[in-house]
């Protein structure tokens, strides 16, 4: 058999690898666009297949596509979702803005996939990329359509489950060290007591405000621009077309879809991805605090912090025997950057809304899938591989908040802020501790003293009784 086959286009002819079920649409991009190696992610080309797979079924409900025809494209598209026919889609990522290449891409291969299912030679047009494959659609609002559909499933079924097991383990380790009293930390320098599990019920609380906006993202993501076709007159489609395929994917998916309200908003602007990418950007803000936090709180083991105890996963140095690293931390950290960088790009997509159509979508595509897919993976890698086995050291805890010269902070009431300031000072020159230069200083009953620098007092609101400026 020849390696090559000639298919044809409205520019004329191409040579197509006779394997390919791609056609001359995509030859052309193949040859246009070898840019970086990057395609689009399997979850968009499962929710472009999903739509071209009900837009056979509905575009036969509507007596617009032979039964025959429907039934083969429909099969080929089931295909497509499942992965079957990733091979056939090579396509860069940097193309043209508004993912036409891609769509083509796809009716080519249901329609040749299609033609093979009815036993039908290669080459041969009975069923049409354009014609009938992409009956009722334009690239303008198809491509879109499974951007939204596929960062909303992806979110849903991948990123806020991980977010879930972390806050699960977050709120384990808050109850587990809520009576450890350690050192608070403010500008990087010692601050008053707090309880370990106070930090931790910190992050918890941040872990869910991020997933409280991804998941407010998903009813802007599934406002779907579909039945706008090219410029969002909704020209060349029927008026049924969009809100019942909608319906459709909203059945498959159990997601809440519906149509646009305004197609031209829906097509020109993408102000619902720029709002998900945020939202990504928020919670990677969140987790890489967080993440960057256990670590220096487990820097050492003897000559940093201490005050945690980060499970050893992998050795940490080629040339230091014994050395571990937190490297799970460290790998979540970067995943954050990239998640930051990424919503950039997402940033400067959203502007390239020009007149009738945005010409970014496929890189603020590829960035906001790579996002939640990043997120996700380094969330549940993160919680089974470091929060899990995260341990506190009790007594080096205990022993820096005795040390701390903040701790007169509770005498201030009762003293004066000048009085307690003074013993601090003296406590930082003679390298004691503020308990110890109160008792010598006698400034207090020792019962009363030690009454007030009690650090679980301390970690809870209150002000210490005794006058203002005694002494």
């Amino acid at each position: 058999m020849p390696d090559t086959r000639v298919e044809y286009d409205s520019l004329g002819p191409m040579t197509v690898p006779a394997v390919a079920l791609y056609g001359a649409q995509t030859a052309r991009a193949i040859e246009n666009f070898p840019v970086s190696g990057l395609t689009f992610p399997r979850p968009f080309l499962r929710a472009l297949a999903q739509i071209k797979e009900h837009a056979a079924y509905v575009n036969l409900e509507l007596g617009l596509l032979e039964d025959w025809r429907a039934q083969a494209i429909a099969a080929a598209a089931a295909e497509m979702a499942r992965g079957d026919l990733d091979a056939h889609f090579p396509l860069d990522i940097f193309q043209t803005g508004s993912g036409t290449s891609t769509n083509m891409n796809a009716n080519e291969v249901l329609a040749n996939r299609a033609r093979q299912l009815l036993g039908q030679p290669g080459g041969d047009r009975t069923i049409h990329p354009n014609d009938h494959v992409n009956l009722g659609q334009s690239s303008n609002d198809v491509i879109p359509t499974a951007m939204h559909l596929a960062a909303a499933v992806e979110i849903r079924e991948h990123l806020l489950p991980a977010l879930t097991g972390l806050q699960k383990v977050l709120g384990e380790k808050a109850r587990a060290f809520d009576d450890i009293i350690t050192i608070g930390r403010t500008h990087l320098q010692d601050a008053t007591p707090v309880r370990l599990g106070q930090i931790f019920g910190g992050y918890f609380r941040q872990v869910a405000i991020g997933g409280g906006e991804l998941a407010r993202c998903l009813d802007g993501l599934g406002e779907l621009p579909l039945g706008g076709t090219a410029v969002g007159t909704g020209i060349n489609t029927h008026p049924e077309f969009a809100q019942r395929v909608i319906a459709n994917l909203a059945e498959v998916t159990g997601l809440h879809l519906r149509e646009a309200r305004d197609h031209f908003a829906a097509q020109a602007g993408k102000e619902q991805v720029v709002a998900a990418s945020a939202a990504l950007r928020t919670t990677a803000v969140a987790l890489f605090k967080i993440a960057n936090d256990i670590r220096f709180l487990g820097s050492g083991p003897r000559c940093g912090l201490g005050e945690l105890k980060l499970p050893a996963v992998q050795p940490g140095s080629s040339i230091m025997p014994g050395k571990v690293n937190p490297v799970m931390a460290e790998s979540l950290m970067q995943v954050c950057a990239q998640v930051v960088g990424n919503d950039a790009t997402i940033a400067l997509g959203g502007l390239a809304g020009n007149f009738e159509l945005n010409v970014m979508m496929p890189v603020m595509t590829h960035n906001l899938l790579q996002s939640i897919d990043l997120l996700g993976n380094a969330v549940g890698l993160f919680t089974t591989r470091c929060l899990q086995g995260l341990e506190a050291d009790r007594t080096r805890c205990e022993a820096l908040v005795e040390e701390s010269l903040a701790m007169c902070t509770a005498l201030a009431p009762v003293i004066g802020y000048d009085r307690a300031a003074e013993i601090a000072k003296a406590a930082h020159a003679s390298g004691r501790t503020v308990r110890a230069v109160a008792l010598e200083m006698a400034i207090l009953p020792e019962d009363e003293l030690t009454r007030l620098l009690d650090p679980r007092a301390q970690t809870e609101p209150g002000i210490s009784s005794g006058g203002g400026g005694g002494g």
